[in-house]
């Protein structure tokens, strides 16, 4: 068995193994091996939908050193006037840059792709008996919030001979061959399927979409980088934590950060109770507003040649339907573990749903604090995916407490300042300054009502504030 030597060993090259090792490479002398089990970086976009796009702007996703699109703002399509969405294949070919262009030419990063990791700093090829081992000051595990598509995950539900079906990557090659579409699962990649076949054409009519539960949303409009939308932005989230500090109660908290824009839904009369950070602009939300035959019967459990079979009942179906998978669980919650403990590094969401910042993030974390691991983690508390309604509440209270305790660190803060992933403040190459501050008056009042409310939802003790 061949040994290596390395200061790291990472284990992923999906996006968040790719943004930590890049703040690695720019703000260290450290040498890493990289190893990943695909043949190429980029994790699950190498398997995700080929029409797929960013659900959030391109100019704060990716990593830290390189941009990633231009810095347009759409001019057509229902992301009219809000900054461009990379597509699948301009994600992958830009991971294949940062790889091909930065990190093999520094001499620093040895990759190993199409590589199988066993643990204990050793991996083996998947396509030769070649085995090597690792001896690594660190192993950085990238893959723990590794992130599952329709395509490499079977429908969790049983699907007799003779049904129509396909996972979502299928569609634009079955998009004409059908009368009828069965759009299975309600989140983001259910929205996605929903508005490819509004997008070419196809009668809202024809649709059928089976939502085990109602999602709330957030307006992407809400989530856009520099000058030109900061006012905006900060004014929806002072609205946001008012509605925190003002609601009555769970519900009217909700209600009046629904009124307020800052979450939407789908159907006003139906209280949504899953919140997985699902992002579309008020233009999508229109479209799939169209569809009118939403299914509201709980999970499938089987597909029948004439029968859709459900928790709380059946619908009929037929040989002319297409029944397209949108049900893997792309945002799996698991369990928090410490982020730095000793040799090992496990990358976490440090922020709600923004796993790339959070992969950087933490890289500086690593570089610029020393071996205190104590005083690191407390820097990165990890905030795991939400999945249900009280989650945002949850999700909302831990980045305030994670924001809190950042800003008591100025130098911190000026890397966030100049971090191209922070999409909430303004790079330094922003010709127009530097954005406003936010009014930190309602996040300290919103995090012990906050507290109150989730210890009163769950019949616990409040969480200790930072």
């Amino acid at each position: 068995m061949k040994t290596l030597q390395a200061d790291y060993l990472v284990v992923g090259a999906g996006a968040m193994g790719m943004a930590f090792t890049d703040v690695l490479m720019t703000e260290t002398e450290a040498s890493v091996v990289l190893v990943d089990r695909r043949h190429q970086p980029g994790g699950h976009w190498n398997d995700a939908y080929p029409f797929v796009r960013l659900h959030q702007p391109s100019s704060f996703y990716g990593v830290n050193s390189r941009p990633l699109g231009s810095g347009a703002i759409d001019t057509h399509g229902w992301n009219k006037g809000l900054y461009e969405l990379a597509t699948n294949s301009e994600v992958c070919a830009y991971f294949g840059q940062v790889m091909q262009r930065q990190f093999l030419p520094s001499g620093r990063v040895r990759y190993f792709p199409l590589s199988e990791y066993q643990g204990e700093g050793r991996f083996k090829s998947l396509v030769s008996d070649d085995e090597l081992e690792v001896q690594a000051g660190k192993i950085v595990d990238a893959t723990y919030m590794d992130v599952n598509v329709p395509s490499v995950s079977p429908p969790p539900f049983a699907i007799d001979a003779g049904v129509n079906w396909a996972p979502l990557n299928e569609l634009p090659k079955l998009g004409g061959q059908f009368e009828r579409y069965v759009i299975v699962g309600a989140g983001k990649t259910g929205m996605d399927a929903c508005l490819f076949l509004l997008a070419h054409g196809m009668d809202p009519a024809s649709i059928r979409w089976v939502m085990p539960r109602d999602s709330w949303m957030l307006d992407r409009a809400n989530i856009q980088p520099g000058r030109r939308f900061a006012d905006a932005i900060n004014r929806g989230f002072a609205e946001q934590t008012r509605a925190i500090v003002e609601g009555t109660g769970y519900r009217d908290v909700f209600e009046r950060i629904n009124a307020a824009g800052q979450l939407l839904r789908l159907d006003d009369d139906v209280w949504p109770t899953m919140y997985r950070c699902a992002t579309v602009t008020v233009a999508e939300l229109e479209q799939l507003r169209r569809i009118q035959n939403v299914v509201r019967l709980g999970h499938v459990r089987r597909i029948e040649r004439d029968a859709i079979i459900l928790d709380r009942g059946t619908v009929p179906t037929s040989p002319a339907t297409l029944h397209v998978h949108c049900a893997a669980d792309g945002l799996a919650r698991r369990p928090t573990v410490p982020v730095f403990d000793g040799k090992t590094v496990t990358l976490q969401s440090l922020r709600t749903c923004q796993q790339v910042f959070s992969g950087a993030f933490t890289a500086h974390v690593e570089a610029a604090y020393g071996d205190d691991d104590a005083a690191k983690n407390r820097l990165c508390v990890p905030v795991p995916h939400p999945d249900t309604d009280v989650d945002f509440l949850r999700a909302t209270l831990a980045n305030f407490m994670n924001q809190s305790e950042w800003s008591q660190d100025e130098a911190l803060l000026d890397w966030l300042r100049r971090s191209r992933l922070d999409g909430f403040t303004s790079p330094e190459s922003d010709d127009e300054g530097p954005l406003p501050e936010t009014d930190p008056g309602p996040v300290t009042e919103a995090i012990p009502k906050l507290q109150r409310m989730l210890a009163e939802l769950e019949g616990t003790e409040p969480l200790a504030a930072s």
